[in-house]
């Protein structure tokens, strides 16, 4: 399927690996022009540069990058400056590290609602004004899975993206919708990435648990009996950033191999 957004500009924060590369290779492999953005600036040069050489690339959609914290004023000053108008921007940052809801400062609470709420907020007023001008506009915020069924250790997550979820529910039925422009969340459950790892290593230890046991018992909990793949979220999102996705506004969209057990 020709997803129709060859030539078309995203911005994808977060770019550098997992989910976030993710993303960025599927638009690539679209013909979409892609400033990948993430703060270590090393693994972002070498994550563009594989990009760059992906055999599936078509020659004429270009990789370009930007080493920034993309939730600081700085950061997002410092990718504007390269370019100011995206018909794409896939908004992702990392997600607040777990703890006890009683060790949590309001410090915390501030840095994680900057991360996963402000920063996207921040990033969709800078951008839609532009793509409603040009009637096509697409924005897709990576968020969670916790957002629908929350867990415990992750109550800064939670909160933080639930405040996300909340404003996008309200600003992508506004007159955005009525201009080509559409807003909504994607949702990873378990997925194989660096982040996952890290938070299953954790609890593992805590536990007692060989991580390796620890791995194929929560894999095991999901129908799917597996973890998803960068590339394949990264083809959701993709569809979701198309021509085709028009009609599909202010939603959640949930990806984690069918381990939600509610009804809606």
């Amino acid at each position: 399927m020709d997803l129709g957004i060859a030539g078309k500009w995203a911005l994808v924060c977060g770019a550098s690996r997992g989910l976030g590369f993710g993303c960025a290779q599927a638009l690539v492999r679209e013909g979409v022009h892609v400033l990948m953005v993430a703060r270590r600036a090393e693994v972002l040069q070498a994550a563009a540069a594989e990009l760059e050489a992906d055999p599936l690339r078509p020659a004429s959609a270009t990789v370009q990058f930007v080493a920034a914290d993309i939730t600081t004023v700085e950061g997002r000053e410092a990718v504007f400056a390269l370019r100011r108008d995206f018909d794409i921007v896939v908004t992702n940052a990392g997600g607040p590290p777990p703890g006890d809801f009683r060790d949590w400062d309001r410090t915390a609470w501030i840095k994680a609602l900057d991360a996963n709420m402000l920063t996207p907020i921040e990033l969709i007023k800078a951008c839609v004004d532009g793509m409603m001008g040009r009637g096509f506009g697409r924005i897709v915020n990576i968020t969670s899975g916790a957002v629908k069924a929350p867990i415990d250790v992750l109550g800064l997550s939670n909160g933080a993206r639930s405040g996300l979820t909340g404003f996008v529910a309200g600003a992508s039925r506004s007159k955005l919708a009525g201009q080509g422009v559409t807003i909504n969340n994607l949702l990873p459950g378990a997925f194989d990435t660096a982040r996952l790892k890290a938070l299953m290593a954790g609890a593992a230890q805590k536990s007692g648990v060989n991580i390796g046991v620890a791995i194929e018992a929560r894999k095991k909990t999901i129908p799917a009996q597996r973890f998803g793949t960068p590339e394949e979220f990264g083809a959701i999102c993709a569809f979701l950033c198309s021509q085709h996705a028009g009609f599909i506004n202010g939603q959640n969209v949930l990806a984690d191999g069918g381990a939600y057990p509610g009804t809606y």
